[in-house]
């Protein structure tokens, strides 16, 4: 072979080598999240998996009692700053046992009676040591009247206070760990939580 015949076999060589190496040969495809387009825009903008609510769904989705607390939170908000009124069954003011059969009524759909004397017989006793959110606190202060509350969780309880209106309070407080009675959990967290998930968005307001 010539002198240039071997130059240009050569040549012809470094060409097609360097052909595959410009088309990254048969790599396997990288399966990356933060370079997927959106849904329906092929093209245009990115998205990471914090973005994507289905993904988000499903790899955050809180325990029950986390979600059957977080529902409570939201009805003292909705409640928060309605006077107590024994008797009242509405925002303009309202007692102990009736904001419990509310919040129960249109957060989880659930009936309870309507007085605490009705209420304390209700679902299965719980220790104090086992509360759970949802679960019913009962309380014998001084008087004829009992007092009735729902725990929230980390030691606190919705409830209608006869000088504060709507609050929340802790269990620790002195006044509350001295007339502490009793806990009743009148529906477990789970079924709580399918109700929450049927409950419609829009509830009336009263």
């Amino acid at each position: 072979m010539s002198k240039w015949s071997r130059l240009a076999f050569g040549g012809l060589a470094l060409l097609l080598l360097g052909g595959c190496a410009a088309s990254g040969g048969h790599q396997a495809p990288v399966d990356d999240y933060f370079a997927r387009d959106l849904p329906g825009l092929p093209g245009g903008p990115r998205m990471s998996p914090v973005d994507n609510p289905v993904l988000a769904m499903r790899g955050l989705r809180q325990p029950p009692p986390a979600q059957v607390r977080q529902a409570l939170l939201a009805e003292h908000q909705r409640w928060l700053g309605t006077p107590y009124r024994l008797g009242g069954t509405t925002r303009r003011g309202i007692d102990c046992s009736a904001l419990v059969q509310r919040v129960f009524s249109e957060a989880f759909g659930l009936s309870l009676p309507r007085t605490t004397s009705q209420q304390v017989r209700e679902g299965e006793a719980v220790s104090r040591d086992g509360l759970r959110p949802g679960d019913l606190v009962f309380f014998r202060p001084p008087g004829y009247y009992r007092h009735v509350g729902i725990y929230v969780g980390q030691g606190r309880f919705l409830h209608a206070s006869t000088s504060r209106g709507v609050k929340l309070s802790s269990l620790d407080n002195l006044y509350w760990r001295r007339h502490y009675w009793q806990a009743r959990r009148p529906l477990d967290a789970v079924h709580m939580v399918q109700r929450i998930e049927d409950r419609p968005f829009d509830r009336g307001e009263g």
